[in-house]
């Protein structure tokens, strides 16, 4: 079996640096590519042109100013039993301040509203047309037009409003850093050989068969092949594969894997759009893309509302303009029913859902993205895991050891002695298992590092060599029959192999593998449990592969997949049944934005978090299933909160209309503010009923 990587030079990684103007270049190509693929969608959004920081801004500064008006209210002073300080020209206070909120707060509404005529009126609509007939009709009354003002009504809902966008926004940005987080893996100079010189010169300038070095503890820059040297290269971020791959001439290596203890030389194969970042750039964009076109289900809502709202206020005013007392009266009924109608509670019963779930979801090491994950959550039926950093750690454990004419422990003695001077994973691995069980070991003396091989160095007077099972036919030593067969067990498992040789046979056969989570095999049977298929996507091996999906009893698994298969993979499971896919990686961002339901490893990449949904912050699988159960019950919060929202106006709004004023029943503008406020406070108290739910039980 290949031992993946060479084997184990020290020298000390080098890092190139690249100017600042040069790199804010680039990060702005990324962003204005991101900008123009989605340039088709974005006349469809109510927050186009919008921002968290607008919301936020504007809400604070609203919400100051209303103190005020909130303070001379009538109906404020009446329930608190209290006389707000007159003294002359107070009475202004809260037609002047109403209107600054109006105009200033609620002009994100105004715009959102004269975009909406243009496509699909809906919430902004909606909301633009409850504070302009509150402002209209309340500053009409104070000059003198007879009813009561809405100050306090208009100026609540346009901070409520603000408020409920903010909370939304901030749920969703972050597509565009994804892509930046892209662009920053690869460096953007590279050296280039030229006549047997080294030059450095812009990635961008390189052209095809163009030779570069790429040093040990480098990046490498594009994508091209091995041309001269011999070195490891960690793949794992890009292909998933847990093993670092061992690179030779006329191998392939592709831009952003880390290259080994060995320098190569590379001729470029691949340039632009064409590289492998590339094509996995263009996947995320098309997944973010296809996401942008969800339409909320508060919108839709808010849409039908609208349009009874509206016709229902009108006909009101026609019919009691006809044969009303005056029209002050078909002017008090028409608000009514718009007030009535008017989306306080419908702004709050998403976002209030998500306040409550997002802070519930903190305390138990799950991070929510994106608002609408828990309602794409509801039917997940299938649940795909990443293997390599999702179900396994990411890091090599001895999994056992085989031994012929030594000690068990005494092997792994001399092994971590000489594997303490080196940096390989696969080194590192052994040097942790003796320390785990309490070994004591010193360095050893006349250290040599033999690059594509392994290590060597003295021992308590004896030469010792631990490396590749390779190495063993080089040196033309004996390799006992015992061990042979153990090699070939932990080579048929998928295991890498690391051999200790004496001067004459070997001695032992360390078998690594990447270590399962402990808290995978739980979360596996409490998915089965649920009735959840479970499946794993991994670029590894097929022998690997097998291991895991064995251990944990997982049916159904995918391996050898490259990075663009596993968006592929994920949209063949979604035609069958409503997928989530849970992943760490680089190559995972694609399918994390294809799934119903994208769930990243908190100790994953920036690119697999700011590509999910959400984010398991304890990077345990098991949180999956908590997850799960926290978007389901938040999704039926939603929809009682919804009915809350607009169930009352079922029968507020014939009310309002004056359906009843022949029995003496008469909603006047004031009790209907009361019915919106009370189905606002139902709508939280509702939302916070969440925190109740027992996730671990």
């Amino acid at each position: 079996m290949q031992h993946d990587r060479e084997h184990h030079g020290h020298q000390q990684p080098q890092q190139e640096y690249v100017g600042h103007d040069e790199h804010q270049r680039q990060l702005a190509d990324v962003r204005q590519d991101l900008h123009e693929a989605r340039q088709q969608h974005s006349h469809h959004d109510k927050h186009a042109g919008h921002s968290p920081e607008i919301f936020q801004r504007r809400f604070f500064i609203c919400l100051v100013l209303s103190l005020p008006v909130l303070y001379y209210a009538p109906m404020f002073q009446m329930w608190f039993g209290y006389r707000a300080i007159a003294f002359p020209g107070s009475e202004w206070i809260a037609p002047i301040l109403s209107t600054v909120i109006y105009f200033y707060g609620g002009w994100v509404f105004l715009r959102g509203a004269w975009r909406e005529f243009h496509s699909k009126i809906g919430m902004m609509t909606l909301i633009a047309l409850a504070i302009t007939v509150a402002f209209i009709y309340s500053l009409a009354v104070s000059f003198g037009l007879r009813g009561e003002p809405f100050y306090w009504e208009l100026v609540t809902l346009v901070d409520i409003m603000l408020l409920g966008h903010w909370i939304e926004m901030a749920s969703v940005q972050g597509a565009s850093r994804a892509l930046e987080n892209l662009a920053e893996l690869v460096p953007t100079v590279a050296h280039r050989l030229v006549n047997g010189r080294v030059e450095d010169v812009q990635v961008d300038t390189l052209q095809h068969d163009d030779l570069i070095l790429v040093r040990p503890g480098e990046q490498i820059p594009i994508d091209g092949e091995v041309t001269e040297g011999a070195s490891s290269v960690n793949e794992a971020f890009l292909t998933g594969e847990s093993r670092p791959v061992t690179k030779q001439v006329n191998n392939e290596v592709v831009a952003g894997a880390v290259n080994g203890d060995g320098a190569l030389t590379v001729k470029v194969t691949r340039t632009g759009e064409q590289t492998t970042l590339s094509q996995i750039m263009r996947l995320v964009e098309e997944a973010q893309s296809s996401k942008s076109r969800y339409q909320a289900l508060a919108d839709r809502l808010a849409y039908w509302l609208t349009l009874i709202a509206i016709a229902v206020a009108t006909l009101t005013f026609i019919v009691w303009l006809a044969f009303g007392p005056d029209s002050t009266f078909a002017i008090n009924r028409a608000v009514t029913v718009l007030v009535i109608a008017c989306p306080h509670a419908l702004g709050l019963a998403i976002p209030l859902v998500i306040v409550n779930a997002t802070a519930m979801s903190a305390k138990h090491g799950i991070l929510v993205r994106s608002r609408e994950a828990f309602e794409r959550a509801r039917n997940i039926q299938t649940i795909a895991f990443d293997k390599t950093g999702t179900l396994t750690e990411g890091q090599f454990g001895v999994q056992r050891i085989y031994t012929d004419k030594i000690d068990e422990l005494k092997a792994l003695e001399i092994a971590a002695t000489l594997e303490s001077l080196s940096e390989h994973p696969l080194a590192q691995a052994i040097v942790q298992e003796a320390d785990r069980r309490q070994i004591q070991f010193t360095k050893g003396e006349d250290f040599q590092a033999n690059p594509g091989s392994g290590v060597e160095g003295t021992v308590d007077n004896q030469r010792y060599r631990v490396g590749r099972p390779e190495w063993v036919r080089e040196l033309k030593l004996a390799f006992p029959a015992a061990l042979q067969a153990g090699l070939e067990q932990s080579e048929s498992r998928g295991e890498s192999a690391i051999v200790l040789m004496d001067e004459r046979q070997v001695l032992a056969v360390f078998g690594l593998a990447d270590r399962v989570r402990e808290s995978a095999r739980e979360a596996v049977a409490r998915l089965q449990e649920m009735d959840v298929q479970v499946v794993m996507i991994t670029g590894d091996a097929e022998a690997v592969a097998k291991t895991v999906a064995e251990d944990l009893n997982i049916d159904r698994y995918y391996a050898r997949v490259l990075p663009q298969d596993k968006a592929s993979i994920i949209r063949r499971l979604k035609a069958e049944k409503p997928t989530a896919f849970v992943g760490d990686g680089i190559n995972d961002a694609p399918a994390l934005t294809e799934a119903d339901l994208g769930l990243a490893i908190g100790a994953g990449t920036n690119v697999a978090i700011e590509s999910a949904d959400l984010v398991l912050i304890n990077s345990s699988p098991l949180d999956a299933t908590y997850a799960l159960k926290l978007a389901k019950a938040t999704y039926n919060k939603m929809l009682q909160n919804l009915f809350w929202a607009t169930g009352y106006n079922v029968i507020g709004i014939p009310l309002a209309a004056g359906v009843a004023y022949s029995f003496g029943i008469l909603l006047s503008p004031a009790v209907g503010a009361i019915f919106m406020s009370v189905s606002t406070v139902v709508v939280s108290i509702n939302a916070m009923l969440l925190r109740r739910l027992r996730l671990r039980e």
